[in-house]
């Protein structure tokens, strides 16, 4: 609204005199004073090209007509073309700075909206120290000058190194003459909605990234959730399979706008909207599900808030509803307004739009991270992510280095176009692959409902837990950085274990793992993958916790349930030495099962050593696979 306000000044500034300047506005060439008239209707109504164009014009009937710069460089500047606005300032300044000084305010913006935010500076000072200025003068002036310093003082402490800023229009099979905006992908990367605004109806559409790296020709969402009311700010789930959305104005919504969830059909196809049950009758929208589909977090002016609006998360009860939503607290939400929120693949890192923690002006896009004690300091993304202007919505694939987002930039299609580009190294989430699959029986084969879980092995801190769906298909997500236990459970059946080792990892983002589970009766049997122990040694280690609890669990459940422990290493050393090793360590965990209340009676254990080996011993990984622990069903 600035530069609106500033060209009904530039245009309307003929009459203005100061002390010692040449210029005098009441002395241009006729056809240029006229050919200036006509360009400040055009401006009035809208037209800045045609204005332009016409101010264009009237300099070449007077090179020198100071006030056609100064009206031209405040059009670009509203445009957002601020090279060209800077050009245009510096080229009035350099005519005659003393009469051009009235607009040290908007050269300044302009100057930031570069980037240079050291020239910025300047010319605020300037602009604060000319006498006479009236109260709101001075509040704008003094709003400014803290932009600016807050933008030198992040590009000196905060910012690392030099940074590229390319963005990569998405192309012509996303991006047309309408609006496309909210871009969100599934967890490979390979599935993008966005929504798109055409004849002010908003829609979600749909493209797919071929065996080339392109996108194909988008679409619309097939099914009944797209309708003739508008549908936007869309997250859709790691594994495709939900689209939680805002829908505003339906005749069945609590609130203006209201939070709606659609389900993937079997065909293809999407349901029809749902309204979620935690909507008030208070705006709700932006919502973003986190990758294990156990929370929700979303944007809302409810009163009960901390400012105009503010984040909230939402968490998914067993029963399928969601809780009530608690706000995010003071650390993220403030007297201001706060929306946008993206929580990404990992879990654990939050981003998020706000207009009032500091930043560049207007609204800025923050990370902040997830801890046990609660949320980070939100860091402001830095320039030139965000700029002098609002920013919008952000979407971060699972390399936590590739962004999403819409934009008004010179190459556009027309209107907001989505793009793509690398974040900065400072505010990247964790890398984070996935693994998927299903789970079954291991005699029927039918697929299994069941709920996973992954555990930190070093911290014994569970990390995220989800239900498969009904078929037993799962998607899991795993932040490098981490080793994780992972355990699927259903009642009736032995728990399944493995281990994900990611403190250095050597896989590029998935894992398929099908996982038959195997009844509770006598004979059957499971490996522990997570239980250690160092090297010759029988002590258990630490780590071994998490899947010790397991067992501890499962004997709980099932109280005729017995178990013996086996111990079983691989072939380096003597066979003698082995087979002690390989007791003693089923003994480490049959001692700390009855540490935890197990009737010893219910435990037998036994070392094989070497002689029953699952893999070749040639390799590191096969004798990896031949050291185990596993526990066998003897009665039930």
């Amino acid at each position: 609204m600035i530069f609106r306000l500033l060209l009904f000044i530039f245009f309307t500034s003929f009459t203005s005199s100061a002390f010692c300047q040449w210029y005098d506005p009441d002395k241009v060439n006729k056809k240029a004073s006229k050919l200036n008239e006509q360009a400040y209707e055009a401006a009035l109504n809208g037209e800045y090209q045609k204005s332009i164009s016409l101010l264009g014009e009237a300099l070449k009937a007077d090179p020198k007509f100071v006030d056609v710069y100064l009206s031209r460089a405040g059009i670009y500047g509203t445009m957002k073309d601020y090279r060209r606005s800077v050009e245009d300032y510096k080229s009035a300044f350099t005519l005659d700075s003393v009469y051009s000084s009235t607009f040290l305010l908007p050269y300044s913006i302009s100057l930031a909206g570069t980037g240079d935010f050291n020239s910025a500076l300047l010319k605020v000072n300037d602009f604060l120290k000319t006498p006479k200025l009236n109260e709101q003068s001075i509040k704008a002036g003094k709003y400014r000058k803290e932009t600016y310093e807050f933008a030198l003082e992040y590009e000196k402490n905060t910012r690392p190194g030099n940074v590229t800023f390319s963005p990569l229009n998405l192309g012509p099979n996303i991006n047309t003459k309408a609006l496309e905006y909210f871009p969100s992908l599934t967890i490979d990367g390979k599935t993008l909605i966005f929504t798109r605004r055409e004849k002010g109806d908003e829609d979600f559409y749909e493209s797919t990234l071929n065996s080339e790296g392109k996108w194909e020709v988008a679409t619309p969402l097939k099914g009944k959730i797209n309708t003739n009311l508008n549908e936007g700010a869309q997250s859709i789930s790691q594994d495709g399979e939900w689209l939680i959305y805002t829908g505003c104005n339906y005749p069945e919504g609590r609130g203006r706008c209201d939070i709606y969830i659609s389900y993937k059909l079997k065909d293809g196809t999407w349901s029809p909207a749902e309204n979620m049950n935690f909507n008030t009758e208070f705006w709700e929208s932006s919502p973003s599900l986190s990758p294990d589909k156990s929370e929700l977090y979303f944007s809302s002016n409810n009163p009960a808030g901390l400012g105009g609006k503010d984040i909230w998360v939402t968490k998914r009860l067993p029963s399928g509803k969601w809780d009530t939503p608690k706000n995010l607290g003071p650390q993220i939400n403030t007297p201001g307004d706060e929306g946008s929120p993206f929580i990404h693949a990992d879990n654990q890192t939050l981003y998020f739009s706000s207009n009032y923690h500091p930043g560049y002006g207007a609204t800025d896009l923050f990370i902040s991270l997830k801890t046990d004690s609660g949320w980070t300091k939100p860091l402001n993304m830095g320039y030139p992510v965000n700029t002098i202007d609002d920013e919008g919505s952000l979407f971060v694939k699972s390399d936590g280095k590739t962004a999403f987002y819409s934009s008004e930039r010179q190459d556009t299609y027309g209107g907001l176009d989505l793009y793509s580009f690398e974040l900065p190294e400072n505010v990247r989430a964790n890398k984070t692959l996935w693994v998927k699959g299903k789970v079954f029986d291991a005699k029927t084969k039918e697929g299994l409902p069941s709920k996973l879980t992954l555990t930190d092995i070093n911290k014994r801190k569970q990390i995220s837990a989800l239900q498969t769906d009904e078929d037993g298909n799962y998607l899991l997500t795993l932040p490098e950085g981490n080793n994780y236990a992972f355990n699927v459970d259903r009642k009736g059946y032995l728990f399944y274990s493995e281990n994900f080792l990611l403190t250095n990892p050597g896989k590029d983002s998935s894992y398929l793992i099908n996982i038959p589970l195997v009844k509770i009766e006598p004979g059957a049997a499971i490996v522990l993958r997570n239980i250690f122990f160092d090297v010759n040694k029988s002590d258990l280690k630490q780590t071994s916790v998490s899947e010790l609890e397991k067992v501890v669990e499962l004997l709980k459940d099932n109280p005729k349930l017995k178990l013996k422990i086996e111990g079983h290493t691989d072939n380096t050393g003597s066979s003698t030495e082995n087979m002690a090793l390989s007791k003693n360590r089923a003994l480490s965990v049959v001692n700390y099962l009855v540490s935890k209340g197990i009737n010893r009676g219910r435990l037998t254990y036994e070392g094989f050593g070497d002689k029953k080996p699952v893999d070749s011993n040639d390799t590191e990984e096969g004798k990896s696979h031949n050291r185990r622990t596993e526990i066998h069903v003897t009665a039930n």
